[in-house]
Order: structure tokens, then sequence, then C-alpha cells
């Protein structure tokens, strides 16, 4: 995982992007769940509020993501993405797709399968400490 992640990181600084793996994953998100709140996002992500309070208000400043009131509760923001931030964020998929093709490249489609099988196993366990 190491390895991955460090390949990540290394797609994101040297990429045409000025965009950190924390903003990207927010991008993501938001790109995913159009119309969710940063309450949303911290619930999902287990995340401190203020870290993630600033990456969202950065990315806004920045004009990746917009913000409209709630109208049925107006004390809440949704969140969505701009034009720019859905090229950002479909640009950060792509080049995570093109390193799991890499790390899985010298498997089989049964390696593959097993591969996540046991993955999900890992999962499975974590899920159940929780």
């Amino acid at each position: 995982m190491h390895l991955y992640r460090a390949q990540q990181y290394r797609a994101l600084r040297d990429g045409p992007h000025d965009i950190t793996h924390m903003e990207a994953k927010v991008l993501g998100y938001f790109a995913r769940h159009p119309g969710a709140t940063q309450s949303d996002l911290t619930a999902f992500s287990g995340r401190d509020k203020a870290q993630l309070a600033r990456l969202v208000r950065g990315l806004r400043d920045r004009g990746l993501l917009d913000a409209t009131v709630d109208e049925a509760d107006r004390r809440s923001t949704r969140l969505h993405v701009t034009e720019q931030g859905r090229s950002i964020a479909r640009n950060v998929q792509k080049s995570g797709e093109q390193l799991a093709q890499v790390a899985a490249a010298g498997l089989d489609e049964a390696e593959r399968r097993e591969l996540l099988a046991l993955l999900e196993k890992v999962r499975a366990s974590f899920d159940a400490q929780d």
C-alpha cells in the first residue's frame, strides 16, 4: 500500500494540477455525492472537522467547489464540484485507474479475483473492529 500511495502522491505532485492528495479526495467525494454537505463529508471520512473546513474553503476559493444554501434548511450549505473541479477529479480518477492497472499488470484474471477476495476479508476485519 505504501508503494501505491507514494506513486499516487508523485502523480499529483508532478501532474498538471496544483492539488494535494486530500484536496483530490474531497473533490472526488463531492463529485460522487453532488449536493452533499461538509457535515456529510466529515461523517463519511471520519476526519477532523476543522481540517475539512480548511480544505473545503481552499477548494471554494480556487473555484473548484460551489456552495448553495439548502432551501429546506437555510443553515445548511450544499456543495457541488464546478466544471473545472470535475475536470481535475476526472483526471485524478483516470490517473488512479492507470496506477491500479500498473499494480495488477503481473496478475492473471484468477489472481486478480483472489486478490480482491482477500482484500475484502481484510476490509471486513477492519469493519468488525468499529
